[in-house]
């Protein structure tokens, strides 16, 4: 599903089970579950189910050079496509443009009713926009 953020960036969201292994129109995916196995350019990462990333500053990155490819057809998946790949999408409309406080619930709006599934990764998003206006 295409996610069209509030600066007119549009990202491709996916489940796994939603996978094209051979898709011409996907230039770059950045993936939060190992299982996607990608043939193409892009970046997986290290983000346990229901769970944080690893490495949130490295993740971070990942997030906003991900983001950065404006033009590009960016995909985001992990494994059901909500938590992981909502908890993106709202640190991808904060750089968008978004409030901080209505990331989460505009992703809910926007893309689905259960994206970010933990209280956990609604925090991380907080917190990536902290990093941001600290940096």
């Amino acid at each position: 599903m295409d996610v069209v953020f509030p600066d007119g960036t549009v990202v491709r969201a996916s489940s796994i089970r939603d996978r094209v292994a051979n898709d011409p129109t996907r230039s770059f995916g950045l993936y939060l579950d190992m299982r996607w196995l990608p043939t193409w350019p892009a970046e997986v990462i290290d983000w346990p189910d229901f769970g944080l990333p690893a490495d949130g500053e490295r993740a971070a990155d990942q997030i906003t050079a991900a983001f950065a490819r404006r033009g590009d057809v960016v995909e985001v998946g992990c494994l059901g496509g909500l938590g992981r790949t909502g908890t993106v999408l709202a640190c991808m409309a904060v750089l968008a443009g978004e409030r901080p406080a209505s990331a989460v619930d505009w992703v809910r709006r926007e893309y689905n009713p259960a994206a970010v599934e933990t209280h956990a990764q609604e925090q991380w998003v907080r917190w990536f926009a902290d990093r941001l206006s600290d940096g």
